[in-house]
């Protein structure tokens, strides 16, 4: 299927979507804190009216600072949150020093309450946006045409990527390789290879490719970049390199000058220090909470499990943090004898590497099939966060098995806590090969971050309800 108009005309809609969105959740906002004269004693509309205007004044000044509508993070990743987030927090603070200068005590339930309101009024909007833009995208819609320019493996490791993860938008249409077709023609992954690195410029205006993907290859100069970048000028096409650096992005880059040259500078992960302490706070208290609210689901869950006999939890020792052991504890999925039965099953397992996994595994229970399929069974490990041996978000837990087969890059994902869901639960879970789960893992490693975690929380509730990956 391909694309029903042109990406300039889906990504103006997309814009102006996103502007009317904000503008009626603002004013709409302001609107109702107005009608109840928030900010007043007498229900004096004139001066709930005057704090409205203010207070929208201040919102959209700050979410124009933080560039929100900036067309480049529109519906791409949590930097659109994080702008969103950035520019409320600073809505507030302006308005409190506003109250403060100006003695206006008026202000101060804005502050508060009708400011964070806007923000979550319209966080909520931009995800449901995001949301059909995703659908869209799975149907091969509001696209952009890719040609990436590379070896053939690296074409067509982006070609896989792309098609992994259909929401980022990218369609790779063409590529120019340093041998370019052989004998007129030639194919990777099903799409053609068009010309060689000096003909880039040429397919790029006659296939109206929308991105160009520079990757690394031999052959590819500085300079011949340089000619590039200026003869894709004033054409709107977005040119994109990839440093060679995979699997790093976010907070470690950046870019350093020196002498006018732009050089990446990569800091190194930060495992310590005032972040990871709140992170660890975050985890205790929010684990507290679930374990508060899941109560009556806990003891519901459990009568179901004792009625199969046994015990109602499972205890397993996996490998946490710097390599530490803990007992990692869940709802009992399974048959008593569970873990003596899996030499007799090792020829039908179906997952690679050092993991077991079976989509039909007899030794799971009638109600094991539920808990497993809704990740029920793993609401116990909320113990494990409270006790500091687990993160709510985190490298998949591994058995010591496991560890005794890693290579050195595998261990790095025992630098943080182990988590009851992370990059791996809400990519795919036990559809992933063991290759793809311990990249996504060492990918939380390297670029972990608070926006990162409440991203990862926020898909797993989806991830959990589609039962995606889940047996």
């Amino acid at each position: 299927m391909g694309r029903p108009f042109r990406t300039s005309t889906w990504r103006a809609l997309l814009g102006r979507a996103v502007v009317a969105a904000d503008l009626g959740i603002l004013f709409g906002v302001c609107a109702v804190a107005t009608a109840l004269g928030v900010g007043t004693r007498d229900w004096d509309l004139a001066a709930a009216a005057e704090y409205s205007c203010i207070g929208a004044v201040v919102a959209l000044t700050l979410m124009g600072a933080m560039r929100s509508w900036d067309s480049q993070v529109i519906g791409q990743g949590a930097e659109e949150f994080n702008r969103l987030v950035r520019a409320f927090l600073g809505a507030s603070l302006v308005l409190a020093l506003i109250g403060y200068l100006f003695k206006a005590e008026g202000l101060r339930p804005w502050v508060v309450g009708v400011v964070p309101a806007m923000g979550a009024g319209v966080l909520i909007g931009r995800y449901l946006i995001r949301r059909v833009l995703h659908a869209a995208r799975r149907e091969n819609v509001c696209m952009a045409s890719v040609l990436v320019i590379g070896s053939e493996d690296g074409v067509a490791d982006l070609v896989a990527r792309t098609r992994r993860v259909p929401h980022h938008g990218w369609s790779v249409t063409a590529a120019c390789t340093s041998t370019g077709p052989v004998d007129g023609h030639a194919d990777l992954d099903g799409v053609p290879v068009v010309g060689d690195l000096d003909e880039v410029a040429h397919h790029v205006a006659e296939l109206g490719i929308d991105v160009v993907a520079v990757s690394p290859t031999p052959g590819w100069s500085s300079r011949r970049l340089q000619s590039l970048a200026w003869a894709l000028e004033g054409t709107g096409v977005d040119l994109v390199v990839d440093p060679g650096l995979m699997e790093i992005g976010g907070p470690r880059l950046h870019v350093a000058p020196v002498d006018g040259i732009p050089m990446l500078r990569l800091t190194e992960p930060r495992f310590d220090g005032v972040t990871r302490a709140v992170k660890a706070g975050v985890d205790r208290l929010g684990a507290a909470a679930l374990l508060f609210v899941l109560a009556p689901v806990f003891l519901t869950l459990a009568v179901l499990i004792k009625r199969d006999g046994g015990p109602v939890f499972y205890r397993q020792e996996r490998v946490g943090l710097n390599g530490s052991t803990f007992r990692m504890v869940k709802f009992r999925s399974m048959v008593v004898n569970a873990d003596q039965m899996v030499a007799s099953l090792a020829a039908t397992n179906e997952a690679a590497g050092p993991l077991f996994k079976m989509k039909t595994d007899p030794r799971v229970t009638k109600i094991g099939t539920t808990l497993r399929r809704l990740s029920l069974d793993e609401l116990p490990q909320l113990f494990n966060v409270l006790g500091g041996s687990m993160s709510l978000v985190g490298p998949r837990p591994p058995l010591a098995c496991e560890v005794a087969t890693y290579a050195d890059d595998a261990r790095r994902k025992l630098l943080v806590r182990p988590g009851m869901t992370g990059l791996w639960q809400v990519s795919g879970r036990s559809d992933l090969s063991w290759d793809e789960s311990v990249r996504l893992d060492l990918r939380y490693v390297e670029n972990w971050s608070p926006a990162l975690d409440v991203n990862i929380l926020c898909k797993t509730l989806g991830a959990v309800l589609l039962a995606r990956g889940a047996y």
